[in-house]
C-alpha cells in the first residue's frame, strides 16, 4: 500500500470512529441524570395528552376528534385544548420532549418521563369508575414503568432518575364536579369535610407511594374555581359562577395545603410546588383584559348557554359553534382552557414568585438535586 492510500485509510478511519463515539454519545445522553431531570405527569383532562384515546371509554372522556388540536397541532391529539396543554409548556421550559402519555401503543423509553393522566380521572376509585383510570391506577401505571426502566437500564440508573425526577399532579376536579351530575352515594353518605377528607387521602397516599419508590420533588396544583366554567355556569341557570361547588373546592384547597405541609414535615427530603390555582383563575375572570383575554364567561367551543354543553366537535354528532380566536377566552369549551391560557398557568408554575405558588415553583424544583444516602 502507497503512503498516500495508507494515509487516506487512516483519515477515514479516524472520521467512523468519531462518528461511532458521536453516535454512541448521543444515545447515551437523554439518560444521562446530569443531563435530563424526567416529568412524570399524574391527573385528569387538564393534564391527559392522549391517554383516553386508548381506553375503552366514551366519547365524553376524548377529544379526538376536530376542533381539539386545531391551533398547535394542526389535527385532534387527544388533549381537551384546542393546542397544547400545561403539562406540555412545562416539558419546554425543563428542555424536554413532548412527554408520550404511557398508554400510546409502541415501544417507548420514556426517557424525558411519561404522562398517566386520563380524561374524567378523579382521586377517588368511584368517580367515573369504569371509564377511567383513576389516580390509584396511575400509580400501579408508573410502578409498572419503573420496572421497564430497571430492566432496560439498571437498578442504579432508574433508581437515580426517579429520584431527581419532578412529579406533576392535577386532580380532584372531578371528585366534586360529577356529584352535580350523578347520584353520587357516597358523596352523599358522608358531610363535605368527610368526602374533602377521602379524596385528600388518596391524593397523599399516591404521593407517599412515589415517595417510596425514590420520588422527591413534586408540583400538586390546587383546583380552580371549577364552578365557574361555562358548563356550571349553565347549570346554575343565571349564569353566575355555581358557589356550591366553589365552596366544595375552596374546602379541597385548604385541606391540600395543610396535607403538603404535613408531608414537608414527615418524609425527608420531600420538596413541593403548589399553584393557588384558584386565586389565578378568579384574576383572569375578574380582569380578563389586563392579561389579553376577552371572555370569561362563555366557551369558544360548545352549543346551549354559554356554550356549556360538553358537545363540541364531534361528541354525540350534536351542532356545536365555534369562536374564530380561541385565544381571547379562557375557556376552549365547556371546562377546559385554550392554549393561550395553558400557557399563562404554566408560566406560573414555572416562575411564579411566591404569592401564587410555593414554596417553590417549578424551575426551582427542576434545579434541586437530590442527594440519595444509603440507609
Amino acid at each position: 500500500m502507497s503512503h498516500r492510500n495508507m494515509s487516506v485509510s487512516i483519515h477515514v478511519l479516524t472520521i467512523l470512529v468519531a462518528l461511532f463515539i458521536a453516535r454512541a454519545s448521543c444515545r447515551a445522553l437523554p439518560w444521562h441524570p446530569e443531563n435530563r431531570t424526567a416529568l412524570f405527569i399524574f391527573g385528569d383532562s387538564l393534564f391527559d395528552s392522549g391517554n383516553s384515546n386508548f381506553l375503552n371509554t366514551t366519547s365524553e372522556f376524548r377529544a379526538n376528534f376536530y376542533p381539539y388540536g386545531e391551533t398547535f397541532f394542526k389535527h385532534p391529539t387527544g388533549r381537551f385544548s384546542d393546542g397544547r396543554l400545561i403539562p406540555d409548556f412545562i416539558a419546554e421550559y425543563a428542555g424536554l420532549p413532548l412527554i408520550p402519555p404511557y398508554l400510546q401503543p409502541g415501544k417507548y423509553e420514556f426517557t424525558g418521563g411519561a404522562n398517566f393522566a386520563t380524561s374524567g380521572a378523579g382521586a377517588l376509585a368511584e368517580t367515573y369508575s369504569g371509564f377511567v383510570v383513576d389516580l390509584k391506577s396511575q400509580l400501579r401505571l408508573f410502578e409498572k414503568m419503573e420496572k421497564q426502566l430497571k430492566k432496560n437500564f439498571g437498578d442504579e440508573l432508574a433508581a437515580k432518575t426517579i429520584s431527581e425526577a419532578v412529579y406533576l399532579f392535577s386532580i380532584g376536579s372531578g371528585d366534586y364536579s360529577s356529584t352535580f351530575f350523578t347520584n353520587s352515594t357516597l358523596f352523599q353518605s358522608h358531610s363535605h369535610e368527610e368526602y374533602v377528607a377521602m379524596v385528600i387521602g388518596n391524593i397523599t397516599s399516591v404521593i407517599s407511594g412515589i415517595y417510596s419508590k425514590g420520588g422527591r420533588k413534586f408540583g400538586v396544583n390546587s383546583l380552580g374555581p371549577i364552578g365557574c366554567s361555562p358548563i356550571m355556569r349553565a347549570l346554575e341557570g343565571t349564569g353566575a359562577c355555581l358557589e356550591e361547588l366553589n365552596e366544595l373546592v375552596k374546602l379541597h384547597n385548604g385541606a391540600l395545603a395543610k396535607a403538603l405541609q404535613k408531608l414537608g414535615a414527615k418524609l425527608d427530603g420531600f420538596k413541593y410546588s403548589r399553584l393557588d390555582f384558584f386565586s389565578v383563575v378568579m384574576e383572569l375572570i375578574d380582569n380578563p383584559s389586563k392579561y389579553g383575554f376577552k371572555e370569561v364567561k362563555e366557551a369558544c367551543c360548545g352549543s346551549g348557554p354559554y356554550r356549556g354543553r360538553t358537545s363540541c366537535g364531534g361528541r354525540r354528532g350534536e351542532e356545536y359553534k365555534l369562536c374564530p380566536n380561541p385565544s381571547d377566552y379562557i375557556y376552549f369549551d365547556s371546562g377546559h382552557p385554550p392554549e393561550k391560557a395553558n400557557q399563562y398557568y404554566a408560566e406560573l408554575m414555572w416562575s411564579g414568585s411566591t404569592n401564587v405558588i410555593g414554596p417553590y415553583n417549578l424551575e426551582e424544583l427542576f434545579k434541586l438535586i437530590h442527594r440519595q444516602t444509603k440507609n
